[in-house]
């Protein structure tokens, strides 16, 4: 763990670099991202180890979902780096003729990114990839609940980069706030709406530009003309991959009456299929990172009845899939976004009744709907906001990285991925270049123009 004068000198050191003006390179930029590329390839096998002492993680999910992803975004960036930092050329108005207007993506300069332990890996180091990518230095802060991945990544990085490029800083709340201490020029964080607020405030002492990735309780609705099997396939996985703690799992299931106890067949059906009988002995559950999230996780189940599963052993850290019917708006379970896996399922008859119960709540990171109706689709999409959505489906806004993710509202603020990612960490700089062979005399004073005259003259000239 780094104390205050060690954060203070990396963060000074990498803003020393940085104005060197090496990593505008793209070459330069080309071998960060290769290099980690490289030390994820050479440590595979330690990164899914970390992962299941912090969360019980399954190898198969460690990989596709860490692991698999990070490198993706790394191979995005470096196919289409050059043309994302390409600088783009847009039309000169008359009254700056003979002139050439572009639009020049440069980077800001210093980035801090902070991580949440869920997805300790994928959190932390695509938007560092995005930073690299965009020609920033990068101080990175993993999180201190899942302990095993961050002590790997500071070993890594610590290996891998020069830390005036990529440092690691390690610990809980005290190297947190020495870091938001610090005049960072761009600042990232993922985590938890209320403390977005804290980090928010604290970029605001500086002016400090944020991207806030916060969370929120994304509903899942289920039509009665739904694929009630598909549906209750996707909803299982999506709610129940790392035994729910995923920002962009479904929250909650909006299911019409009609089709309640169908869908609950199947998602028991799913559960069965994909856990088996004790979901305790699967080697493909995951477990709730600490203790404190297990008994707060463990009070949403005094409420309602559960459906499936409702097993529950805080030694090993262990929640059983649990779906929950009998519950309503004002239990605890509803108050706030679960991240763990238990799963609502609430019955409506009116689906307008409930877009309006929606439209009075808070934001949510992720929309759902199952439906078989295009028309429904679209009412549910342009009444509803959010940060993403995916019709029949979950996760999916999330794993095309040719779509930006990010939030809207209390689910946060801005976005990443592919070249959106690439333009977060970047300024979008207009530079104007003009000749002195031509000057026209029209603007400056004495003013001769009329202005009735230079009211239809403005629409031209600009």
């Amino acid at each position: 763990m780094m104390d205050a004068i060690a954060i203070d000198d990396i963060a000074e050191r990498q803003r020393r670099f940085f104005r060197t003006g090496a990593t505008r390179d793209l070459a330069f930029r080309r071998r960060q991202l290769e290099a980690m590329r490289d030390m994820l390839a050479s440590r595979e096998d330690d990164i899914i180890e970390a992962m299941r002492l912090d969360l019980g993680r399954p190898a198969f999910e460690a990989f596709s979902s860490e692991i698999a992803v990070v490198t993706l975004e790394i191979d995005v960036a470096l196919k289409r780096l050059a043309g994302w930092a390409r600088p783009r050329s847009v039309g000169t108005p008359w009254l700056i003729f003979p002139g050439k207007s572009r639009v020049v993506p440069e980077p800001y300069g210093t980035a801090l990114i902070i991580a949440p332990w869920n997805y300790p890996l994928l959190l932390l180091l695509a938007p560092a990839i995005s930073a690299l990518a965009a020609g920033n230095c990068a101080v990175i802060k993993p999180s201190e609940l899942a302990p095993a991945t961050s002590a790997l990544v500071a070993e890594m990085i610590g290996q891998t980069f020069d830390p005036e490029v990529l440092a690691v800083v390690e610990g809980g709340i005290e190297p947190t706030q020495a870091l938001l201490r610090q005049d960072f020029d761009y600042l990232f964080y993922t985590g938890s709406t209320r403390v977005g607020k804290i980090v928010m405030a604290e970029a605001a002492k500086h002016l400090t530009p944020v991207t806030l990735e916060l969370g929120g309780k994304n509903p899942c609705i289920v039509a009665a003309d739904a694929d009630l099997k598909t549906a209750g396939r996707r909803i299982v996985w999506g709610k129940f991959y790392n035994a729910g703690q995923t920002c962009i799992a479904p929250d909650y299931v909006l299911v019409e009456r009609s089709v309640e106890k169908a869908l609950l067949d199947a998602i028991g059906e799913a559960l069965s299929d994909f856990y088996g009988t004790d979901p305790a002995q699967s080697p493909d559950y995951a477990r709730i990172v600490n203790e404190h999230h297990f008994d707060r996780l463990e009070t949403f189940l005094e409420r309602g009845r559960a459906v499936h599963g409702g097993q529950t052993s805080r030694e090993q850290r262990y929640i059983a899939p649990t779906v929950l019917s009998g519950i309503g708006w004002d239990d605890p379970v509803m108050a706030d976004e679960i991240f763990g896996p238990i799963l609502p399922v609430i019955p409506f008859d009116d689906l307008d009744t409930e877009i309006a119960a929606l439209q009075a709540r808070p934001k949510p990171l992720a929309l759902y709907a199952f439906t078989a109706d295009t028309a429904r689709a679209d009412k549910i999409l342009e009444t509803l906001s959010s940060g993403g959505a995916a019709i029949n489906d979950v996760f999916a806004q999330f794993i095309n990285m040719e779509l930006p993710f990010g939030g809207v509202g209390a689910s946060g603020m801005g976005a990443y991925h592919g070249k959106v990612g690439f333009e977060t960490f970047s300024h979008m700089r207009a530079v104007v270049r003009r000749s002195t062979r031509i000057d026209p005399s029209l603007k400056y004073p004495p003013y001769k123009m009329p202005l009735r005259l230079l009211k239809r003259l403005v629409p031209w000239m600009m």
